[in-house]
C-alpha cells in the first residue's frame, strides 16, 4: 500500500492524513497540534471496506514520516497509532510512548 496518495488537510490547530479512494469514504489519521514541535496523534478511521489491507498502516507510516522531515514529536492517544508504534522501535525517534 506504500503508493497511496496521502493528503495532508491542517485547519489551525487540527489537522488529519487522509486517503481518498476511487469510491467509498476516506481513511484517516487526525491529530491536534501541542506547539510547534508536537502533535497529539487521536483517532485512525478506516472504512470497513479498506480493513486489511494495510491502509490504516499506510497512514500511520506517512505521520512518521512527515513528523521526522519537520523535526516534531508524536504522542500517541489514539490506541490503533500506539500498537503500531510500540511494535516499531525505529518510530522511537519521533513517538513518545
Amino acid at each position: 500500500m506504500a503508493d497511496l496518495v496521502i493528503e495532508l488537510e491542517e485547519h489551525g490547530s487540527k489537522g488529519r492524513y487522509v486517503y481518498r479512494p476511487a469510491s467509498g469514504d476516506p481513511a484517516e489519521i487526525t491529530y491536534s497540534v501541542v506547539n510547534p514541535t508536537k502533535i497529539i496523534v487521536d483517532h485512525t478511521g478506516v472504512p470497513e471496506s479498506m480493513r486489511g489491507q494495510g491502509v490504516g498502516q499506510a497512514l500511520a507510516e506517512h505521520v512518521v514520516k512527515d513528523a521526522r522531515a519537520k523535526g516534531i514529536s508524536i504522542i500517541p492517544l489514539c490506541p490503533f497509532f500506539k500498537a503500531l508504534a510500540q511494535r516499531h522501535e525505529d518510530w522511537q525517534d519521533v513517538v513518545e510512548l
